[in-house]
Formats: structure tokens, sequence, C-alpha cells
């Protein structure tokens, strides 16, 4: 079952990210996505349940980070969800698709590790491999909004069960 959910999550991260690539083909002029980096802070909403105590789904905010790489299409990231009763920290590496301009879509995968396993967060309540998609787009000068969600894989103690979260929020671009 976990096979099969991971095989549905890829393909449709990658048709997503494979289709705006063709449209922009399409195109005379390719989109040219955001670049730099950006720290941002925002909302983190926990939208799934363990299935044991202290699993609740969660509602708490974010801080994120995105540390462009030059010339490469991949970004490096880092994401806190706060507001439960622990901690969850992330580092992250994305692939960056630009799709408008200044707008990107991502989709990358790293680790979430738990400030005190068996606590809760809004991405479980335990250490486990992170998979993410999302959205972000400068829309004033140096001011980015982004979106995303957060997919943790077996991220319950005591549960077989994996966790998903929700954050969106504003950055500042440097």
């Amino acid at each position: 079952m976990r096979i099969a959910s991971l095989t549905t999550a890829a393909l449709v991260a990658s048709s997503i990210i494979f289709s705006a690539g063709f449209a922009s083909a399409q195109q005379p002029v390719q989109p040219r996505g955001m670049n730099g980096s950006y720290i941002g802070a925002g909302v983190a909403a926990g939208v799934t349940n363990g299935g044991q105590q202290n699993d609740a789904a969660l509602l708490g905010g974010n801080v994120q980070g995105r540390a462009a790489i030059p010339n490469a299409p991949v970004s490096l990231r880092g994401s806190v969800l706060f507001g439960g009763d622990a901690t969850a920290l992330m580092p992250m590496l994305t692939y960056d698709a630009p799709i408008a301009k200044n707008t990107n879509v991502y989709l990358g995968g790293g680790y979430s590790f738990i400030t005190e396993e068996g606590k809760s967060t809004q991405l479980g309540n335990r250490n486990a491999p992170v998979v993410t998609l999302g959205a972000e787009s400068e829309v004033a000068k140096n001011t980015v909004i982004y979106g995303d969600a957060k997919w943790g894989i077996d991220a319950y103690e005591n549960s077989d069960a994996d966790a998903l979260s929700f954050q969106t929020g504003i950055g500042l671009r440097f």
C-alpha cells in the first residue's frame, strides 16, 4: 500500500512539473522563474492523525527558507513547524521548475527531525522522511509568497500512518 501511495504521489508531482516544462516549450519565450533566496513565516496546518494519544491534527506556524543554487534548477530549503508539543525541523533539497515570471513550482525531499519524539507536531510525532510539493512567487519587490504540502512518511510512533501538513506564508527575498 505504501509503495502504491509513493508511486501515485511521484506520478502526480512529476506530471505537474513536466507539463509546466512542456507548456513553456510551446511558447516563444520560456518563462523565467523566481531566482534568489528568501526567508519567510506563516501558518502550518497538520491535517492527519496517527490514531494514538497525542497524534491529533494541529494548527501552528512555520518558518521556511530557500537558498538558491546559482545556475542550477535545485535549491536547499529549510522548514520549521511549531505550535504543537514539539517542533519539526526539516532540511530539504528541491527541484525548482519555472512556470511564469517570478514563479516556480518545486518538488523535493528531506528529513523531519522532531525535537522531542513522541510529542505532537504538524508533521507527526517522530523523525521521518519528508516529500514536499509547493509553489513560490515574488509578488512585489523582494516580497515572496509560498505554499506547499509536506508528506511525512511513517511519521507517527506506534502507527504506520503517514502525516500531511500544509504551509503558507510571506517571505523576504535577498
